[in-house]
């Protein structure tokens, strides 16, 4: 006699793809992780630099503007043409490829933003 099979969750279906283990919708759907809000800044921009998780490879991160998330993706543009290298924003995080910390503090400085140097 055959074990009957538990229906406890859906775990993959090929019609939608990836599922939310929370709340059993599709990634695209999921409602559980819309609103995450971002921490308030202090004001003060801090530029660090960290190789944590990249084998090795720096990159100089940027944390506390205070802007929506448009206004970050076209500051990370600008800031990414400006050092000639790759990046991302992620989480309210500009992460620029390589050591650019100067560079990326004296655009901000020009655009008007307090900035400070974190880390080492």
């Amino acid at each position: 006699m055959k074990a009957k099979l538990s229906s406890s969750g859906l775990v993959y279906s090929t019609d939608s793809g990836r599922m939310c283990p929370a709340c059993r919708q599709p990634i695209a759907a999921c409602q559980c992780t819309v609103a995450k809000p971002r921490p308030t800044s202090d004001g003060v921009v801090r530029v660090s630099r960290e190789t944590k998780g990249r084998a090795g490879k720096g990159v100089t991160l940027v944390k506390g503007l205070s802007l929506d998330d448009a206004a970050l993706v076209a500051l990370g543009k600008q800031l990414k043409t400006a050092c000639g290298s790759g990046g991302t924003v992620k989480d309210g995080v500009i992460e620029v490829q390589g050591d650019h910390c100067e560079r990326v503090m004296a655009l901000l400085q020009a655009q008007g933003h307090q900035v400070k140097r974190a880390g080492g």
